[in-house]
């Protein structure tokens, strides 16, 4: 059944040995008392399927709800596959440890109290621990396969794990327990992919009613804000019958803060369901928008920074963002090719109604090349090459001060600069392993890896994260200012200069530097280009002619 010399090794290279047809016997016993003990303390029992970025959270925000006299009314159990990939992370969240690694600091306050403490968190690996569910959180990732890059038309839904999951909760889970579907999901996918898996299983097990399935996404933000992102946030939900809605609108109002966040109910899952993919979809709409103006801006003598902090001054302009190397993260580079798929593949249309949606997703997702190309043109500013040249990183999170590496900027930038002969060093200060690189073969999952749209690929399996920043600094050629991470903001350009050891050229992708900064980076004999900062160039000639004028 299972293999006996299996492991599975935490991110820290602690070994777990995966579990074997006994350990699955004892385990459930050992469920079934600790559920039996805690419903008699009248705890619902709710069990959360995946243990990812959203579920472990998740997981602990359900565990530490509380009635109005304080006691805990919930008993959570997290369900992870024991796969060698991630069986670690379930012996780690039983001893109170979180298995995701968040700036947050209530993430391990939350997780370790209701582990440890008020014992109402466990987790397992055993299927059958849905047959103790009251209610069932799913938050099995649905990924979109794009099969090139900056053409998401080719792409397609992964469903499989999705309805594997609903599957495997429908041969266990009892007639009344409610099944909540967390994850982003095509559209439609509850009433018409869910539904149907459910209800036959349900008939095939004698089980006369109707399945209780509901749909409400996540809004989850990555950072110091991660748990309040849970569960001090505005939520929507949806159920497939009125008896799932009322259910859904319970359990959320139970766990999450909705008395200053009140829940929006909507009629059909497919209207919840939409809700993310639009809600996402025009936000990425608007950072792709901003790209041409950023090409503008570089092409024309324009600081595209100014531009926008004086367009924020209006209060209808305010959420104005500039793009930066591309967007990243697990929705936004993703979410409009799940709608784009749910209309032909669930819905049966045929027409293509959709254009700026796939724009959007095409123009962020090959915007971080741009990039390489400043370096390669700022090293050749200096009489340098960019093949055999040391570039460093500054970097690899798809976002600031968090260290969530998913589909960042960074991946790709690091991709195109290796393709192009440069040897790339890295350095993020919230980043312990860059799983993209370092298990390239098989992450996201076996031929998904971004290396299969780039050239010369294989070294960087050999890739890690530098951990001493001004050590990292020595030597390099070139530096790639990738993410406004907190350190980065405040790094002192003599400081910078006398680490590296000599002049280097630097590309600032996110706005970091200053006008200040970067005059004195020219001064300190520097080439320096900007994303959007095409003002850069007149702060150079001012330099220039100060240092260098004709003699008389």
């Amino acid at each position: 059944m299972k293999n006996n010399h299996a492991y599975s090794i935490s991110p820290t290279g602690e070994k777990f040995k995966l579990p074997t047809a006994v350990d699955y016997r004892k385990e459930f016993q050992r469920l079934q008392k600790l559920a039996t003990a805690q419903r008699k303390q009248g705890r619902e029992v709710v069990v959360v399927v995946g243990l990812g970025f959203v579920g472990a959270v998740m997981a602990a925000v359900v565990a530490d709800a509380r009635d109005k006299t304080g006691s805990p009314t919930k008993f959570v159990i997290g369900m992870q596959r024991p796969s060698t990939r991630s069986y670690w992370k379930i012996p780690l969240l039983n001893r109170g440890i979180s298995p995701v690694k968040a700036e947050d600091p209530e993430v391990d306050l939350l997780i370790s109290r209701c582990a440890k403490e008020q014992k109402t968190l466990v987790a397992t690996y055993t299927e059958e621990a849905l047959k103790l569910a009251d209610v069932v959180v799913v938050d099995v990732q649905c990924d979109y396969l794009k099969e090139s890059l900056g053409n998401v038309r080719t792409g397609s839904a992964d469903m499989v794990a999705l309805e594997n999951s609903m599957s495997r909760i429908a041969e266990h889970i009892p007639a009344h327990a409610l099944v909540l579907i967390e994850t982003t999901v095509a559209p439609g996918t509850t009433e018409q992919v869910a539904y149907p898996i459910v209800k036959k299983i349900f008939e095939r097990r004698g089980i006369e009613d109707e399945p209780l399935l509901a749909h409400s996404y996540e809004r989850v933000m990555p950072g110091r804000n991660y748990v309040a992102s849970i569960r001090d946030f505005w939520r929507v939900c949806s159920g497939i019958n009125t008896q799932a809605r009322d259910r859904v609108v319970k359990f959320l109002s139970e766990v999450l803060n909705v008395g200053k966040y009140p829940l929006t109910v909507l009629d059909r899952p497919i209207e919840s369901e939409t809700a993310k993919i639009v809600e996402n979809s025009y936000r990425a709409t608007i950072l792709a928008f901003m790209d041409e103006w950023s090409l503008f801006a570089e092409r024309n003598g324009v600081d595209l920074k100014k531009v926008i902090d004086a367009i924020k001054v209006r209060p209808t302009h305010s959420n104005i963002l500039f793009p930066g190397p591309g967007i990243g993260g697990y929705c936004l580079p993703k979410d409009g090719g799940l709608g784009m798929w749910a209309y032909k593949h669930i819905f049966g249309w045929e027409d293509d109604i959709f254009r700026i949606t796939p724009m959007a997703v095409d123009v962020n997702d090959t915007r971080s090349l741009h990039a390489p190309q400043l370096v390669r043109d700022a090293l050749r500013n200096m009489g340098k090459p960019l093949a055999a040249a040391d570039v460093l990183m500054l970097g690899a999170a798809y976002r600031e001060d968090v260290g969530d590496t998913r589909y960042s900027g960074s991946e790709n930038m690091v991709r195109k600069l290796t393709e192009m002969g440069a040897n790339v060093r890295v350095h993020d200060p919230y980043v312990d392993h860059w799983w993209e690189f370092e298990a390239q073969d098989t992450y996201p999952s076996p031929g998904h890896s971004q290396s299969r749209f780039f050239h010369r690929q294989n070294s960087l399996t050999a890739l890690r994260i530098e951990k001493d920043l001004m050590q990292a600094f020595k030597g390099v050629d070139a530096v790639v200012l990738a993410v406004r991470h907190e350190p980065y903001l405040k790094l002192d350009p003599d400081a910078v200069v006398k680490s590296v050891g000599k002049p280097f050229a630097l590309v600032d992708c996110f706005c970091i530097l200053n006008d200040e900064q970067i005059r004195r980076y020219f001064e300190l004999g520097c080439e320096v280009k900007g994303m959007g900062r095409g003002h850069i160039k007149r702060i150079k000639d001012t330099v220039s002619s100060r240092y260098f004028r004709p003699s008389e």
